[in-house]
Protein backbone atom coordinates (compact mmCIF):
# COMPACT_ATOMS: atom_id res chain seq x y z
CA UNK A 1 0.00 0.00 0.00
CA UNK A 2 2.60 2.18 0.78
CA UNK A 3 4.22 2.08 -2.99
CA UNK A 4 0.47 2.59 -4.07
CA UNK A 5 -0.03 5.76 -2.06
CA UNK A 6 3.71 7.28 -3.55
CA UNK A 7 2.38 6.57 -6.64
CA UNK A 8 -0.56 8.75 -6.17
CA UNK A 9 1.18 11.47 -4.46
CA UNK A 10 3.68 11.62 -7.20
CA UNK A 11 1.01 11.98 -10.09
CA UNK A 12 -1.05 14.45 -7.17
CA UNK A 13 2.69 16.68 -6.54
CA UNK A 14 2.33 17.32 -10.51
CA UNK A 15 -0.17 19.82 -10.84
CA UNK A 16 -2.19 19.84 -14.10
CA UNK A 17 -4.66 22.45 -14.82
CA UNK A 18 -6.25 21.02 -18.05
CA UNK A 19 -6.18 24.59 -19.50
CA UNK A 20 -1.94 24.68 -19.40
CA UNK A 21 -0.90 21.95 -22.30
CA UNK A 22 2.98 21.96 -20.76
CA UNK A 23 1.93 21.38 -17.47
CA UNK A 24 -0.35 18.64 -18.94
CA UNK A 25 2.45 17.16 -20.80
CA UNK A 26 4.44 16.96 -17.54
CA UNK A 27 1.92 15.03 -15.78
CA UNK A 28 1.32 12.66 -19.23
CA UNK A 29 5.56 12.26 -18.36
CA UNK A 30 4.29 11.15 -14.89
CA UNK A 31 2.42 9.26 -15.63
CA UNK A 32 3.73 7.46 -18.39
CA UNK A 33 6.87 6.54 -15.90
CA UNK A 34 4.11 5.43 -13.59
CA UNK A 35 2.94 2.58 -16.61
CA UNK A 36 6.42 2.12 -17.58
CA UNK A 37 7.62 0.78 -13.97
CA UNK A 38 4.24 -1.34 -13.40
CA UNK A 39 3.35 -2.38 -17.55
CA UNK A 40 6.87 -2.58 -18.77
CA UNK A 41 5.41 -1.13 -21.56
CA UNK A 42 6.13 2.09 -23.67
CA UNK A 43 2.60 4.00 -24.12
CA UNK A 44 1.84 5.91 -27.14
CA UNK A 45 1.89 9.81 -26.49
CA UNK A 46 -0.88 11.42 -28.57
CA UNK A 47 -0.82 14.97 -29.01
CA UNK A 48 -3.43 16.94 -30.42
CA UNK A 49 -4.08 20.55 -30.75
CA UNK A 50 -1.37 20.79 -28.09
CA UNK A 51 -2.78 18.20 -25.64
CA UNK A 52 -1.26 15.03 -24.55
CA UNK A 53 -2.81 12.20 -24.06
CA UNK A 54 -1.15 8.21 -23.48
CA UNK A 55 -2.47 5.39 -24.75
CA UNK A 56 -1.39 1.64 -24.22
CA UNK A 57 -2.55 -1.14 -26.14
CA UNK A 58 -1.78 -4.50 -25.90
CA UNK A 59 -2.11 -7.43 -28.15
CA UNK A 60 -4.06 -6.67 -31.60
CA UNK A 61 -7.65 -5.52 -31.35
CA UNK A 62 -8.89 -3.54 -28.60
CA UNK A 63 -11.83 -5.47 -26.33
CA UNK A 64 -11.89 -3.83 -22.98
CA UNK A 65 -10.78 -0.35 -22.12
CA UNK A 66 -9.67 1.13 -19.24
CA UNK A 67 -10.48 5.16 -19.46
CA UNK A 68 -9.36 7.78 -17.27
CA UNK A 69 -7.78 11.58 -17.75
CA UNK A 70 -4.50 13.21 -15.80
CA UNK A 71 -5.92 17.19 -15.96
CA UNK A 72 -7.54 18.56 -13.02
CA UNK A 73 -9.58 21.56 -12.61
CA UNK A 74 -6.99 22.90 -9.91
CA UNK A 75 -4.73 26.17 -10.84
CA UNK A 76 -1.35 26.02 -10.49
CA UNK A 77 -0.25 27.03 -6.71
CA UNK A 78 -3.09 25.11 -5.19
CA UNK A 79 -0.70 22.84 -3.69
CA UNK A 80 0.40 25.62 -1.26
CA UNK A 81 -3.43 25.72 -0.15
CA UNK A 82 -4.34 22.31 -0.88
CA UNK A 83 -1.05 20.36 0.47
CA UNK A 84 -0.89 16.34 -0.08
CA UNK A 85 -1.42 14.36 2.86
CA UNK A 86 -2.40 11.29 4.44
CA UNK A 87 -4.01 11.52 8.22
CA UNK A 88 -6.24 9.48 9.73
CA UNK A 89 -7.19 7.49 6.78
CA UNK A 90 -7.82 10.24 4.82
CA UNK A 91 -5.96 11.55 1.89
CA UNK A 92 -6.26 15.19 0.68
CA UNK A 93 -4.68 17.18 -2.08
CA UNK A 94 -5.65 18.49 -5.94
CA UNK A 95 -6.78 16.07 -8.18
CA UNK A 96 -6.79 13.11 -5.58
CA UNK A 97 -10.36 12.19 -5.91
CA UNK A 98 -11.19 13.60 -9.27
CA UNK A 99 -9.49 11.68 -10.44
CA UNK A 100 -5.54 11.08 -9.74
CA UNK A 101 -6.37 8.16 -7.94
CA UNK A 102 -8.33 6.69 -10.16
CA UNK A 103 -5.73 6.86 -12.90
CA UNK A 104 -3.34 4.74 -10.49
CA UNK A 105 -5.53 2.45 -10.32
CA UNK A 106 -5.97 1.94 -13.27
CA UNK A 107 -2.57 0.99 -14.12
CA UNK A 108 -2.08 -1.27 -11.50
CA UNK A 109 -5.40 -3.34 -12.29
CA UNK A 110 -3.80 -3.49 -15.67
CA UNK A 111 -0.11 -4.98 -13.82
CA UNK A 112 -1.79 -7.18 -12.15
CA UNK A 113 -3.71 -9.06 -15.25
CA UNK A 114 -1.50 -12.41 -16.37
CA UNK A 115 -2.66 -11.73 -19.24
CA UNK A 116 -3.52 -8.27 -21.13
CA UNK A 117 -4.10 -9.31 -24.61
CA UNK A 118 -7.22 -7.60 -25.36
CA UNK A 119 -6.44 -4.48 -22.79
CA UNK A 120 -6.32 -1.00 -23.95
CA UNK A 121 -5.44 2.00 -21.72
CA UNK A 122 -6.75 5.21 -22.26
CA UNK A 123 -5.50 8.18 -20.20
CA UNK A 124 -6.50 11.77 -21.53
CA UNK A 125 -5.65 15.65 -20.71
CA UNK A 126 -8.69 17.24 -21.49
CA UNK A 127 -11.74 15.74 -19.36
CA UNK A 128 -12.41 19.10 -17.42
CA UNK A 129 -12.77 21.21 -20.49
CA UNK A 130 -15.72 18.83 -21.89
CA UNK A 131 -12.89 16.77 -23.82
CA UNK A 132 -12.80 19.12 -27.20
CA UNK A 133 -9.86 17.14 -28.36
CA UNK A 134 -10.08 13.37 -27.10
CA UNK A 135 -13.75 12.93 -27.66
CA UNK A 136 -12.97 11.73 -31.63
CA UNK A 137 -10.14 9.62 -29.98
CA UNK A 138 -12.34 8.07 -27.03
CA UNK A 139 -15.07 7.00 -29.63
CA UNK A 140 -12.30 5.13 -32.10
CA UNK A 141 -10.64 3.32 -29.47
CA UNK A 142 -14.15 2.37 -27.74
CA UNK A 143 -15.95 1.30 -30.95
CA UNK A 144 -15.57 -2.53 -31.17
CA UNK A 145 -14.85 -2.77 -27.32
CA UNK A 146 -17.08 -5.52 -25.00
CA UNK A 147 -16.61 -3.20 -22.10
CA UNK A 148 -15.48 0.70 -21.17
CA UNK A 149 -14.28 0.53 -17.03
CA UNK A 150 -14.26 4.40 -16.48
CA UNK A 151 -12.04 5.13 -13.07
CA UNK A 152 -14.04 8.21 -12.60
CA UNK A 153 -14.47 8.69 -9.17
CA UNK A 154 -17.15 6.88 -7.01
CA UNK A 155 -21.04 8.27 -5.75
CA UNK A 156 -22.21 8.50 -2.34
CA UNK A 157 -20.55 5.63 -0.57
CA UNK A 158 -18.63 4.05 -3.56
CA UNK A 159 -21.52 3.62 -5.16
CA UNK A 160 -20.33 3.10 -8.86
CA UNK A 161 -22.46 5.47 -11.45
CA UNK A 162 -24.80 3.67 -13.79
CA UNK A 163 -26.39 6.35 -15.12
CA UNK A 164 -25.48 10.06 -15.81
CA UNK A 165 -27.00 12.87 -18.11
CA UNK A 166 -26.30 14.23 -21.41
CA UNK A 167 -24.42 17.72 -21.74
CA UNK A 168 -24.88 20.65 -23.90
CA UNK A 169 -22.85 24.03 -24.08
CA UNK A 170 -24.11 27.09 -25.38
CA UNK A 171 -22.70 30.70 -25.70
CA UNK A 172 -25.95 33.36 -26.49
CA UNK A 173 -23.88 35.98 -28.23
CA UNK A 174 -25.84 39.28 -28.65
CA UNK A 175 -24.67 42.11 -31.10
CA UNK A 176 -26.65 45.24 -30.33
CA UNK A 177 -25.00 49.04 -30.78
CA UNK A 178 -23.26 51.37 -28.45
CA UNK A 179 -24.17 54.90 -27.35
CA UNK A 180 -23.74 57.04 -24.80
CA UNK A 181 -25.82 56.18 -21.57
CA UNK A 182 -26.96 59.77 -20.97
CA UNK A 183 -26.78 61.96 -24.02
CA UNK A 184 -28.25 59.97 -26.51
CA UNK A 185 -29.47 56.34 -25.27
CA UNK A 186 -32.07 55.94 -27.85
CA UNK A 187 -29.66 56.09 -30.38
CA UNK A 188 -28.16 52.30 -29.53
CA UNK A 189 -29.72 49.17 -29.49
CA UNK A 190 -28.95 47.75 -25.68
CA UNK A 191 -27.18 44.57 -25.83
CA UNK A 192 -27.49 44.01 -22.16
CA UNK A 193 -31.53 44.09 -22.29
CA UNK A 194 -31.64 41.97 -25.65
CA UNK A 195 -29.19 39.47 -22.77
CA UNK A 196 -32.06 39.76 -20.60
CA UNK A 197 -34.38 38.32 -22.80
CA UNK A 198 -33.01 35.32 -24.31
CA UNK A 199 -31.78 34.55 -20.49
CA UNK A 200 -35.34 34.27 -19.68
CA UNK A 201 -36.42 32.46 -22.75
CA UNK A 202 -34.04 29.64 -22.29
CA UNK A 203 -34.41 29.42 -18.24
CA UNK A 204 -38.17 28.64 -19.61
CA UNK A 205 -36.65 25.38 -21.40
CA UNK A 206 -35.89 23.56 -18.56
CA UNK A 207 -37.80 20.63 -17.68
CA UNK A 208 -37.25 19.70 -13.86
CA UNK A 209 -39.91 17.01 -14.22
CA UNK A 210 -38.15 15.47 -16.57
CA UNK A 211 -34.65 16.01 -14.85
CA UNK A 212 -33.86 18.21 -17.81
CA UNK A 213 -31.69 22.00 -16.42
CA UNK A 214 -30.80 24.61 -18.30
CA UNK A 215 -28.90 27.01 -16.11
CA UNK A 216 -27.20 30.56 -17.58
CA UNK A 217 -24.00 30.75 -16.16
CA UNK A 218 -20.87 33.38 -17.14
CA UNK A 219 -22.33 36.16 -18.72
CA UNK A 220 -20.72 39.56 -19.27
CA UNK A 221 -21.51 42.86 -21.29
CA UNK A 222 -20.84 46.52 -22.00
CA UNK A 223 -17.38 48.65 -21.23
CA UNK A 224 -18.42 51.97 -19.00
CA UNK A 225 -20.94 52.52 -16.80
CA UNK A 226 -22.11 55.51 -19.49
CA UNK A 227 -22.60 53.44 -22.19
CA UNK A 228 -25.10 51.63 -23.60
CA UNK A 229 -23.60 48.01 -24.34
CA UNK A 230 -23.29 46.92 -27.69
CA UNK A 231 -22.20 43.03 -26.80
CA UNK A 232 -22.98 40.80 -24.24
CA UNK A 233 -22.48 36.83 -24.11
CA UNK A 234 -23.91 34.25 -21.79
CA UNK A 235 -22.68 30.21 -21.50
CA UNK A 236 -25.55 28.36 -20.60
CA UNK A 237 -25.35 24.91 -19.29
CA UNK A 238 -28.17 21.79 -20.18
CA UNK A 239 -28.15 18.76 -18.46
CA UNK A 240 -30.85 15.87 -19.67
CA UNK A 241 -31.50 12.44 -18.48
CA UNK A 242 -32.52 11.56 -22.36
CA UNK A 243 -31.34 12.40 -25.57
CA UNK A 244 -34.78 13.35 -26.57
CA UNK A 245 -34.94 16.10 -24.45
CA UNK A 246 -31.35 17.14 -25.46
CA UNK A 247 -32.08 17.83 -28.99
CA UNK A 248 -35.75 19.29 -27.74
CA UNK A 249 -33.60 21.90 -26.21
CA UNK A 250 -31.08 22.05 -28.94
CA UNK A 251 -33.42 22.91 -31.31
CA UNK A 252 -35.31 25.42 -28.93
CA UNK A 253 -31.93 27.67 -28.19
CA UNK A 254 -30.95 27.39 -32.18
CA UNK A 255 -34.32 29.06 -32.98
CA UNK A 256 -33.82 31.63 -30.32
CA UNK A 257 -34.78 35.58 -31.87
CA UNK A 258 -33.85 38.97 -31.03
CA UNK A 259 -36.84 40.87 -29.35
CA UNK A 260 -35.00 44.24 -29.80
CA UNK A 261 -35.00 45.77 -33.21
CA UNK A 262 -32.08 45.66 -34.75
CA UNK A 263 -30.35 43.28 -32.36
CA UNK A 264 -28.61 40.19 -33.44
CA UNK A 265 -28.22 37.08 -31.64
CA UNK A 266 -25.30 34.10 -32.33
CA UNK A 267 -25.69 30.39 -31.06
CA UNK A 268 -22.76 28.88 -30.40
CA UNK A 269 -21.64 25.49 -29.06
CA UNK A 270 -24.35 22.75 -28.74
CA UNK A 271 -24.45 19.22 -27.34
CA UNK A 272 -21.61 17.79 -26.36
CA UNK A 273 -21.91 14.70 -24.07
CA UNK A 274 -24.80 12.01 -25.31
CA UNK A 275 -26.54 10.61 -21.40
CA UNK A 276 -25.21 7.19 -20.40
CA UNK A 277 -28.30 5.33 -20.00
CA UNK A 278 -28.66 1.95 -17.53
CA UNK A 279 -29.29 0.07 -20.63
CA UNK A 280 -25.34 0.50 -21.31
CA UNK A 281 -24.36 -0.43 -17.62
CA UNK A 282 -26.90 -2.62 -15.97
CA UNK A 283 -25.22 -6.22 -17.08
CA UNK A 284 -21.57 -4.47 -16.12
CA UNK A 285 -22.75 -3.53 -13.05
CA UNK A 286 -24.41 -7.03 -12.24
CA UNK A 287 -20.63 -8.41 -12.83
CA UNK A 288 -19.48 -5.49 -10.83
CA UNK A 289 -21.65 -6.53 -8.01
CA UNK A 290 -21.35 -10.52 -8.01
CA UNK A 291 -17.25 -10.05 -8.18
CA UNK A 292 -17.48 -7.89 -5.06
CA UNK A 293 -19.41 -10.34 -3.09
CA UNK A 294 -16.84 -12.77 -3.95
CA UNK A 295 -13.67 -10.88 -2.93
CA UNK A 296 -15.36 -10.51 0.29
CA UNK A 297 -16.35 -6.59 -0.08
CA UNK A 298 -19.44 -4.73 0.48
CA UNK A 299 -22.49 -5.03 -1.58
CA UNK A 300 -21.75 -2.41 -4.80
CA UNK A 301 -24.19 0.27 -4.59
CA UNK A 302 -25.16 2.07 -8.07
CA UNK A 303 -26.17 5.94 -8.26
CA UNK A 304 -27.37 8.31 -11.22
CA UNK A 305 -25.69 11.80 -11.31
CA UNK A 306 -25.98 15.12 -12.74
CA UNK A 307 -22.81 15.16 -14.26
CA UNK A 308 -20.76 14.12 -17.62
CA UNK A 309 -17.61 11.76 -18.10
CA UNK A 310 -15.91 10.32 -20.92
CA UNK A 311 -18.26 7.35 -19.75
CA UNK A 312 -21.10 9.40 -21.67
CA UNK A 313 -19.06 9.28 -25.29
CA UNK A 314 -18.16 5.05 -24.61
CA UNK A 315 -22.00 4.44 -24.07
CA UNK A 316 -23.29 6.86 -26.95
CA UNK A 317 -20.85 4.52 -29.29
CA UNK A 318 -22.84 1.43 -28.29
CA UNK A 319 -20.22 0.28 -26.05
CA UNK A 320 -21.30 -1.66 -22.67
CA UNK A 321 -20.06 1.23 -20.30
CA UNK A 322 -19.18 0.89 -16.22
CA UNK A 323 -18.46 4.47 -14.29
CA UNK A 324 -17.18 5.72 -11.39
CA UNK A 325 -14.74 2.83 -10.40
CA UNK A 326 -12.34 4.99 -8.89
CA UNK A 327 -11.80 6.58 -5.57
CA UNK A 328 -14.17 6.39 -2.71
CA UNK A 329 -14.04 9.45 -1.00
CA UNK A 330 -15.80 13.69 -1.40
CA UNK A 331 -15.70 16.99 -2.74
CA UNK A 332 -14.66 17.19 -6.43
CA UNK A 333 -13.51 20.18 -7.32
CA UNK A 334 -14.01 21.39 -4.03
CA UNK A 335 -11.53 22.30 -1.08
CA UNK A 336 -12.48 19.10 1.30
CA UNK A 337 -11.60 17.19 -2.27
CA UNK A 338 -10.59 13.63 -0.32
CA UNK A 339 -10.05 9.76 -0.75
CA UNK A 340 -10.32 7.39 1.95
CA UNK A 341 -6.78 5.60 1.77
CA UNK A 342 -8.56 1.83 3.21
CA UNK A 343 -11.00 2.00 0.20
CA UNK A 344 -8.24 2.20 -2.05
CA UNK A 345 -7.22 -1.36 -2.65
CA UNK A 346 -10.56 -2.77 -2.13
CA UNK A 347 -11.53 -0.99 -5.38
CA UNK A 348 -8.55 -1.76 -7.22
CA UNK A 349 -9.01 -5.19 -6.54
CA UNK A 350 -12.94 -5.13 -8.13
CA UNK A 351 -11.52 -3.46 -10.88
CA UNK A 352 -8.43 -6.08 -11.25
CA UNK A 353 -11.08 -8.72 -10.87
CA UNK A 354 -13.59 -6.90 -13.52
CA UNK A 355 -10.88 -6.40 -16.30
CA UNK A 356 -10.06 -10.28 -15.72
CA UNK A 357 -13.27 -11.19 -16.09
CA UNK A 358 -14.05 -9.08 -19.15
CA UNK A 359 -10.57 -10.38 -21.18
CA UNK A 360 -11.41 -13.68 -20.19
CA UNK A 361 -15.07 -14.10 -20.97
Amino acid sequence: MTDFLADIEQLIRCESPSSDHDAVARSAEVVAELGRRLLDAEPERIVIDGCTHLRWRFGDAPRVLLLGHHDTVWPHGSLATHPFTVKDGIMRGPGCFDMKTGVVMALHAAAAQEDRGGLSILITGDEELGSPTSRALIEEEARGCEAAFVLEASGPGGAVKTRRKGTSMYRIVVEGRASHAGLEPEKGINAGVELAHQILAVTALGDPAAGTSVVPTVLSGGTTSNTVPGAAVVAVDVRAWETAEQQRVDRAIRELRPVLDGARVRIEGGINRPPLDTASSSALFQLASKLALDLGLDALEETAVGGASDGNFTAGVGVPTLDGLGAVGDGAHADHEHVIVEEIPRRTALLTALVRSALTN
